[in-house]
């Protein structure tokens, strides 16, 4: 017999995750010393900006 998926309903948007996520990530690389740690924070916050700014744009074309 198979695996069964754990399926769950998401509660809050795609929109609203990947706002908290980016901020989050800011929040822990404030309290980091500049660094490549630092940086790799950084980036995943400006890389879930973008997925937001997708997101608005597929959804705007619908």
């Amino acid at each position: 017999m198979g695996l069964k998926r754990r399926r769950f309903k998401q509660t809050d948007s795609l929109e609203t995750r990947l706002e908290q996520f980016a901020q989050d990530m800011r929040e822990r690389a404030d309290g980091k010393p500049p660094g490549d740690e630092r940086n790799a924070l950084l980036k995943r916050a400006r890389n879930a900006d973008q997925a937001i700014d997708i997101e608005r744009q597929l959804r705007q074309d619908r």
